[in-house]
């Protein structure tokens, strides 16, 4: 019965230790271009505050930079755009 239960447990908590927490979000919503590159492995990586920036890193590869449809920061705050007209979200 010990045995068994050692069985159980060991394998258990081999689990628990190695288990890591799942990246679900491709985009990161704390900037505002992403560079999606293309080939063996395509990826995307949402690191870059300007297009220009991105340009620069995609010079010379099978690379393209898109803005990034879940940037946070899009410039309204409290409903208001840059002049203090209110506004409604479509979404």
């Amino acid at each position: 019965m010990r045995s068994a239960a050692l069985a159980t447990l060991i394998p258990v908590l081999a689990t628990i230790a190695v288990a890591v927490p799942a990246q679900a979000q491709t985009y990161d919503p704390a900037f505002p271009v992403c560079l999606h590159v293309f080939g063996r492995t395509n990826y995307i990586e949402c690191r870059y505050t300007s297009l220009r920036q991105c340009a620069i890193t995609a010079s010379g590869r099978s690379a393209q930079c898109v803005v990034n449809p879940y940037f946070a920061n899009d410039g309204f705050a409290n409903g208001r755009d840059q002049w203090g007209r209110r506004y409604r979200r479509a979404y």
